[in-house]
């Protein structure tokens, strides 16, 4: 059922090391991402897939993970992630930054639910030094670094949990290191039925 892919599928900041994504998995992925509705049906994503063991540590370098857990500095070398889909926007295709971050989105959002599907969790990562990932991955001038989704097989528990009455929406872990994300309620966000 859709809602309970939907309700599993959540931003996950550690993994397993085994077993790591094939390349024929991330492929199935980003044909997911290529279904995804584009506006003006322009399509300008393209997409740079890692898995290679010795690339891995150097995208890892270039991220920066969970901004509301400050003292945490990202997964430890063995809950790192197995592969990583780094998402391009073709400017030769289109420049118009403002109408294709919803494009990035939608595309974003099948491959999550493709990876969850597929048995893996996924975290998409928007603080990236990306002047230095693009040199890492030798791309050509054109093709700008807008987003990274590190994947694997979750290697942590992620909850649901109402938002409480303070309205404090950041993410929190307890002392089992169950992450825990605040949801606000559906009442919440309806603002008038008519």
């Amino acid at each position: 059922m859709l809602k309970e892919l939907i309700t599993k599928t959540r931003s996950f900041r550690r993994f397993k090391q085994e077993p790591a994504p094939t390349l024929t998995e991330l492929e199935s992925l980003i044909e997911l991402a290529r279904l995804a509705p584009a506006a003006s049906n322009k399509q300008p994503w393209k997409y740079v897939l890692i898995r290679e063991p010795e690339l891995l540590p150097q995208v890892f370098s270039c991220l920066k993970w969970a901004g509301y857990l400050p003292d945490w500095p990202g997964p430890s070398p063995e809950e790192r992630p197995t592969a990583y889909i780094v998402f391009l926007n073709d400017i030769s295709i289109s420049e118009d930054k403002s109408i294709h971050l919803v494009d990035l989105g939608l595309a974003a959002q099948n491959i999550l639910l493709g990876a969850r599907e597929l048995g893996f969790g996924a975290c998409l990562l928007g603080s990236v030094d990306r002047p230095r990932l693009k040199e890492i991955l030798g791309l050509p001038d054109g093709l700008n670094i807008e987003l990274v989704a590190a994947l694997g097989v979750p290697g942590e528990r992620v909850e649901l949990t109402a938002l409480g009455s303070d309205g404090d929406i950041r993410y929190w872990r307890d002392e089992n290191e169950v992450h825990y994300v605040p949801k606000r309620q559906l009442s919440d966000l309806i603002v008038k039925r008519a």
